[in-house]
């Protein structure tokens, strides 16, 4: 498997959708655990970064810098 790089700011895709309908987060923190925001209706979550990698689909948007 292949490793996925992320950095902060980058928009992702999860495997599962937000209650509120949409798909699309960003990184707004880094570290042990990383916090993620939705896009759509602006909820945060902090998950551990193994549990991120694995729930990360794809990266939508990456930050420039």
């Amino acid at each position: 498997m292949e490793e996925k790089v992320f950095a902060l700011n980058d928009v992702v895709e999860m495997k599962k959708q937000h209650p509120c309908g949409t798909n699309r987060w960003k990184i707004i923190r880094m570290g042990m655990d990383i916090r993620i925001k939705c896009e759509g209706c602006g909820h945060s979550v902090l998950i551990p970064r193994r549990e991120f990698s694995r729930k990360m689909k794809k990266i939508l948007v990456k930050h420039e810098g």
